[in-house]
């Protein structure tokens, strides 16, 4: 079968990134065609925009998109074009699997979680203006549509994937009705799923008991902004950002992503690792149903990362993004 998916390259190494993920998989045998469109700093220069429309017409119409990082100006610029994607096509759920690498070593071993975030409202929506001079008010909208739908999603996904516990992240003792919401929807949708088990535990907590033993969860779903930096904490129980994958994904439309920044003070030197994004390109085979391929990437992307010849710089090792990618290819078509 073959398909036509949209291609957003990103910003600084976003472009390298995205160009060794690609040759990957079609290395894996996944007859894919990509239709690259602008996005990010680079648009704005040429399109006026970080975000021009015909970029997400595109995404409509391929259902599927493969995205490079993207810089987003801190404190001034554009507003974030992560967030704008996710708010114009309703990509409610931020799916971060979070897996102890082979030949990464951390902390912590056979870490294996997964963090479903609310993508669409809550304070990181960024909905802020300024009342008065030297006042700032931020808008914490929580809706129990939005609550009830990423609850079900994650239970679907739970129990599709054979995992057994999910857990509910929230802050319902001091924000009663916003995250009280959240909790309410959480166990009015849990009545339907009577073979998986289910909790509902306080952010503080969650944090604690991760950073002591992240293997007492397995899947966890909350607010938008909790999840924000709830996932990037498990990124670093693993080896970083720059090893996990990402996926932002709605009803009908799904953007897989590296989740790490644009790094552009090593852009166009071939340096970078592509493993976050060819990660998330796993998570792209198997969201079209293409999981013989998708296993047979993952496999070879951990085969020699466990190996430990051949690594990026920011592994401890020499390699360049070419030879990584290289030796990735030459692994995937040895294993057959």
């Amino acid at each position: 079968m073959s398909y036509e998916f949209t291609l957003i390259e990103g910003d600084g190494i976003g472009p390298e990134v995205t160009a060794a993920t690609i040759r990957v998989l079609d290395a894996a045998g996944v007859d894919i065609r990509w239709q690259s469109m602008p996005t990010g700093a680079a648009a704005v220069a040429s399109h006026g925009s970080p975000l021009p429309d015909e970029t997400l017409r595109s995404v409509e119409r391929t259902r599927v998109a493969l995205k490079g990082p993207i810089t987003t100006p801190v404190g001034h610029g554009f507003t974030s074009v992560n967030v704008a994607i996710r708010q114009a096509l309703d990509l409610y759920v931020s799916l971060r699997p979070v897996k102890s690498i082979p030949g990464v070593p951390t902390r912590h071993e056979a870490v294996d979680l997964v963090v479903f975030r609310e993508n669409t409202e809550g304070l990181y929506s960024g909905r802020e203006h300024s009342p008065v001079a030297g006042v700032v008010e931020t808008l914490r909208v929580i809706t129990e549509r939005a609550c009830t739908r990423i609850t079900r999603w994650a239970n679907d996904y739970v129990r599709n994937e054979g995992r057994k516990k999910l857990t509910l992240v929230h802050k319902a003792s001091i924000m009663k009705l916003s995250d009280g919401l959240f909790l309410d929807a959480f166990n009015a949708v849990t009545d339907d799923y009577p073979f998986l088990t289910h909790e509902a535990r306080l952010i503080d907590d969650v944090v604690r008991g991760l950073v002591i033993d992240p293997s007492d969860f397995d899947c966890m779903v909350m607010e938008n902004l909790y999840g924000d930096v709830l996932s990037d904490l498990c990124a670093g129980l693993v080896g970083g950002l720059g090893v996990v994958p990402g996926a932002n994904i709605g009803d009908r439309y799904a953007v897989f992503e590296a989740v790490h920044g644009s790094a552009p003070d090593i852009a166009g030197r071939g340096i970078a690792n592509p493993t976050a994004l060819l990660q998330s390109g796993v998570l792209l085979l198997r969201h079209i149903g293409e999981r013989s391929a998708a296993a047979a990437v993952e496999r070879a992307l951990f085969t020699v990362l466990e190996r430990g010849e051949v690594r990026t710089g920011d592994l401890g090792g020499r390699a360049n993004t070419a030879k990584f990618t290289d030796a990735i290819i030459a692994t995937l078509h040895a294993q057959g």
